[in-house]
């Protein structure tokens, strides 16, 4: 952006602490100049070898011609999207993370009641077991004939 250029109505004084002319305007109420004077230690674009050109402008035109923003636009935009990724990447793994924990209370709470069921079965087997074992030798002791009749018709299962 370059500054404002100077009107028709603007005329140019000429003051002795100055190096160069200043515009000011012939409408204004009290002749003043524009921007301040030189003296005042601010650094005059017009003079020296540079008279006639604008040294914004020229710094400016050199400055666009050298820096194209494109590609920085380009790596922002692609940064972004990077990120954006990466935080939904983020968040799908914490919801896959919490669903894991709630799979995995599940799975020990289900391990859990099938370890008491299986814990009540033994001990149900035992019971068993005691009964059917109290029961064969009183048979044994009752009725010892048979019992030895029937022990050879159906023999015992073979434990492993």
């Amino acid at each position: 952006m370059s500054p404002p250029e100077v009107a028709d109505s603007v005329t140019t004084t000429s003051s002795s602490n100055m190096h160069s002319a200043v515009p000011s305007y012939s409408n204004s109420a009290t002749s003043s100049s524009y921007a301040g004077s030189a003296s005042g230690g601010e650094y005059d674009s017009s003079s020296g070898a540079t008279s006639g050109v604008d040294l914004v402008e020229l710094l400016n035109d050199r400055l666009t011609g050298a820096f194209d923003p494109l590609p920085l636009d380009r790596g922002l935009a692609k940064q972004a999207q990077t990120s954006g990724a990466l935080n939904a990447k983020h968040r799908e793994l914490l919801e896959l993370q919490a669903l894991a924990q709630r799979r995995l209370a599940s799975t020990r709470a289900n391990f859990a009641d099938g370890m008491k069921a299986a814990k009540e079965v033994k001990k149900d087997l035992d019971w068993t077991q005691k009964r059917v074992n109290a029961m064969k030798s009183k048979a044994e002791r009752k009725y010892p004939k048979e019992y030895k009749m029937a022990s050879e018709r159906h023999p015992a299962a073979v434990d492993y």
